[in-house]
C-alpha cells in the first residue's frame, strides 16, 4: 500500500511523462503536492523507488521511469501496514530453556538456525517511508533471537554508529508495540516515516535519539510515534 502522498506523487510523475516525456523537477513536484520543502519529495521518491514503483536512471539529471501504478499492484497480496510481517510458527530444534520458540521457520541447512524474513531497509539517518515488503530471508542462529516474532532490516545511514550499528548492517528486530526508555527501536512516525533510533521518554513526549553527534534528537508527541519492534541483535558481512 502507498500513502496518499506517495500515490499522488507517482500519478503526477506518470501524467507528466505521458504528456511531455520529461519528468517534473523537484520544485514542480513540491508545488504539486503542496509541500514546504524538497526534502519531503526526496523521501517520497526513495519510498517509491524502494517499493518498485519508479526507477531513477543513472547519469541523467531528473531521469525517472514509472514501472507500475498502484492499480497494477492491486493483485498482489495485501501487506499489513508498517512493519508487521507474517511469520511462520516455529518447531524444532527445541529452544533454549526459558526461551519461547522464535516464531520463524527453522532451516534444514543450518541446524539450530531459523529463517528470518528481511523486510527491506530501515534508515539510521534521515527517516524514510515505512517499508512493508519482504525481499528475502536469512538464516539466524537461535542464540541471537529472543522469544516472540522476529524480522530483519537492512540499515542505511550512519546515525547509530556510536551504538555499533553501521551502514549496510542487518539488524534483527523482535516485533512488539512497546519499549522501555533506552531501547533501540524501529519507530514509525506519523504512520509514514520509519527510523532506527534509541527511544527516550521525556515527560509526555517521545524522543528518538541518534547515536551520532552529527544528528539531532527528534521529539514528538506520543500519538505520533508507534514502536514496531526492538533491536535484539545484528550481523555484519565483510
Amino acid at each position: 500500500m502507498l500513502t496518499e502522498k506517495q500515490s499522488e506523487l507517482l500519478r503526477f510523475i506518470h501524467a507528466r511523462l505521458q504528456k511531455t516525456g520529461v519528468p517534473p523537477s523537484f520544485d514542480e513536484m513540491k508545488d504539486a503536492l503542496d509541500l514546504k520543502s524538497k526534502s519531503g519529495i526526496h523521501r517520497l521518491i526513495m519510498a517509491l523507488e524502494e517499493r518498485g514503483f519508479i526507477r531513477r536512471l543513472p547519469n541523467r539529471a531528473r531521469a525517472l521511469e514509472v514501472l507500475r501504478l498502484p492499480e497494477q499492484a492491486a493483485a498482489e497480496v495485501a501487506k499489513p501496514k508498517g512493519f508487521t510481517p507474517t511469520l511462520v510458527k516455529g518447531g524444532k530444534p527445541a529452544p533454549k530453556p526459558g526461551l519461547a520458540t522464535p516464531r520463524s521457520e527453522p532451516t534444514r541447512d543450518l541446524p539450530g538456525a531459523y529463517e528470518i524474513p528481511v523486510m527491506g531497509r530501515i534508515a539510521a539517518g534521515t527517516p524514510i517511508s515505512a517499508i512493508q515488503t519482504q525481499s528475502h530471508t536469512i538464516a539466524i542462529s537461535a542464540d541471537f533471537l529472543a522469544s516472540g516474532e522476529h524480522f530483519a532490516l537492512e540499515v542505511r545511514g550512519d546515525s547509530m554508529v556510536e551504538a555499533g550499528i553501521l551502514d549496510n548492517d542487518t539488524v534483527i528486530i523482535r516485533r512488539q508495540e512497546t519499549a522501555n526508555t533506552g531501547d533501540i527501536v524501529v519507530a514509525l512516525v506519523d504512520d509514514e516515516e520509519a527510523t532506527l533510533k534509541r527511544l527516550r521518554r521525556r515527560g509526555a513526549s517521545v524522543a528518538l535519539e541518534p547515536a551520532n553527534a552529527a544528528y539531532e534528537t527528534r521529539i514528538f508527541g506520543p500519538e505520533r510515534v508507534k514502536v514496531q519492534g526492538v533491536l535484539v541483535s545484528l550481523f555484519r558481512r565483510y
